[in-house]
């Protein structure tokens, strides 16, 4: 991932203001620490912090067309830019090999209808010098992050993160996802309009071999690289589909004849997770060059407030499981690794939440769906953008291509309804997707492995020790104070509490607040399929295992609450019931 910053329309155009840009851009370099770029046109300035995927010895931005008239500063990938430089009728000269030039070749033959041909993952700003005209855009889904601000200058600014914009903005926004920004209409229009978006019901029935094709065509198109790369594995479903289809194909693509038909698989949790051990055994029958982390409950309380700082956020499922994502993708950044392919969008896209078990219908199951798709730019493609980002780290989400959604959303989802008595569990249609006798992707216990949320697969101890932690350093004084503090998404737990005091040190504006989502949850589920079951709503917690009576390791009942014990010289966290059970103990130090 790239760090973009773009500033137009200003009223200062001096050195001075040069220099301020420059700061601002550095702001995001973690992004981007290869290389960096700035182009200045009247009072228009565009910023580029480079992080080399593709073409790495030549393909510096911004970039611009033949005659330089057309500048663009883009984060992202550009999966289908081969057959996109087939489709000019023109004659173009290409200055470098990356996949982002494209966009201003594209731009002067097509306009602003080029964006809704692109297939990847992107943000840009595109500068037009023949009419001082220029559009801002977010790929569909929001895998990369983009915000945009006001100064009172009348300038307009646009940045990969908001701490490029916090003190040079009156106001700013999350830019929202499948949306192109024009300063010739001077406002936001929705380019990505799939069917699906509506939430109307689908009658296509479900086809496995037709999943499971447009699921390997996103894997492979994602092994564009030039560098080396690696994969996500933490035993679970998703990320071990993602590694099968991977090996299965690397030896056919310009990466593997680069880099070599073994993959390095990395997973992360404490010592004895469910992850480890699951990830191992996945990475042994797919033969990956297998490297695993451990962290301590401790060193994850250390890194909080640098995550928050860098993922932007203050919601609590976010924070748990982007925690162990950005220790390890510091790990994985120091073995010189600069791409790894994850899991992200397959719960959102087939159901596979836990929650979902209780969908009253198929209406039901596919209307949360398509909301929670709808809102995965704040969730998981925020935490897996930005936790590897904060180390120069591009994490690609091979679920979440363009294609494969239409096919997934596109089913009838009675096929994905959860039918617990006739063997189908959760995220059902992929697994049997991949069920396959002759050449088995993967074993099948791994297979029909039970979701594990991220924050849970790297041990149960981890969000236990999160809560007892923030127990001790926030009173019940604080919480009842709590909606006159922070009256806006008022904070209702202590750990919550914890979050929002540390995100507004660094980010005091309303509009960063306004940024991050809120309302109750329970395993993941939006507020509204907490009409699914009543006893939900007296137990809104965003941890899987807050799936009463669904997931096996489920919270035990009556609820629970944490103590802390020393036993010789070291502090122990113990979460107790009611009738004095101990759930788990967990060292702090």
């Amino acid at each position: 991932m790239c760090g973009i910053l773009a500033v137009l329309n200003c009223h200062d155009c001096s050195l001075a203001k040069r220099s301020r840009v420059l700061e601002l851009s550095r702001r995001l370099r973690h992004r981007g620490p290869d290389w960096s770029g700035l182009y200045n046109y009247g009072n228009h300035f565009l910023s580029h912090e480079r992080l080399a995927i593709v073409d790495p010895a030549s393909g510096d931005q911004p970039l611009f067309n033949d005659d330089k008239s057309i500048v663009v500063t883009v984060n992202g990938e550009i999966y289908n830019h081969e057959a996109l430089k087939a489709s000019l009728k023109q004659p173009h000269t290409f200055r470098t090999q990356s996949d982002c030039e494209v966009l201003a070749h594209l731009y002067e033959e097509f306009g602003e209808d080029m964006v809704s041909m692109l297939d990847g993952m992107y943000s840009f700003v595109l500068l037009d010098t023949r009419d001082n005209s220029f559009i801002a855009a977010r790929d569909p889904i929001g895998i990369t992050p983009l915000y945009m601000g006001w100064g009172t200058d009348g300038s307009l600014l646009f940045a990969s993160e908001m701490k490029a914009l916090m003190n040079d903005c009156e106001q700013f926004q999350t830019f929202p996802p499948g949306h192109i920004y024009s300063s010739k209409t001077g406002g936001l229009r929705r380019y990505y309009e799939p069917e699906w978006f509506s939430e109307s019901i689908p009658s296509t029935p479900y086809n496995a071999q037709l999943l499971r094709e447009a699921f390997e065509k996103a894997v492979v198109k994602r092994l564009m690289t030039d560098v080396p790369f690696g994969v996500l594995l933490s035993g679970g479903l998703d990320s071990s589909l993602v590694a099968a289809v991977a090996c299965r194909h690397i030896g056919e693509t310009k990466a593997g004849k680069q880099w070599g038909s073994k993959i390095h698989s990395f997973c992360v949790g404490l010592k004895g997770s469910p992850d480890l051990k699951a990830a191992r055994e996945v990475a042994d029958y797919l033969g990956t060059l297998h490297t695993e982390f451990h962290f301590t409950v401790q060193e994850g309380l250390d890194a909080i407030p640098e995550v928050i700082y860098h993922i932007e956020t203050y919601d609590v499922t976010t924070i748990r499981a982007s925690t162990p994502m950005f220790l390890m993708s510091r790990k994985i950044k120091s073995l010189g690794v600069k791409m790894v392919l994850s899991g992200e969008g397959s719960d959102e896209l087939f159901g596979g939440y836990l929650y979902f078990h209780k969908a009253p219908n198929k209406e039901e199951f596919h209307r949360e769906t398509c909301r929670k798709v709808k809102n995965l730019h704040l969730y998981d493609c925020l935490r897996a953008n930005k936790s590897t980002s904060a180390w120069g780290l591009e994490a690609r989400v091979p679920f979440l291509d363009k294609e494969f959604i239409d096919v997934a959303m596109g089913m009838d989802p009675d096929a994905k309804m959860i039918r617990r008595k006739e063997g189908r569990i959760e995220k059902w249609v992929l697994r049997n997707a991949f069920d396959d006798e002759d050449k088995p992707y993967l074993p099948k216990h791994i297979l029909y492995r039970q979701k594990e949320q991220f924050s849970d697969g790297v041990g149960y101890s981890w969000i236990d020790g999160l809560k007892a932690y923030a127990e001790e350093q926030i009173t019940d004084q604080m919480m009842a104070n709590a909606a006159y503090i922070y009256p806006y998404n008022t904070p209702t737990t202590k750990e919550a509490y914890y979050y929002r005091r540390i995100f507004e040190g660094y980010f005091p504006q309303y509009s960063a607040k306004a940024t991050v989502p809120g309302g109750p949850s329970v395993a993941c589920s939006t507020a509204k399929a907490l009409e699914w079951d009543e006893a939900w709503s007296k137990n809104p917690d965003p941890s899987g295992r807050a799936a009463l009576g669904i997931h096996d390791k489920c919270y035990q009942k009556p609820a629970e609450r944490h103590i802390i014990e020393r036993v010789g010289g070291e502090s122990y966290n113990k979460m107790l019931s009611s009738e004095e059970s101990i759930h788990a103990a967990v060292p702090v130090q």
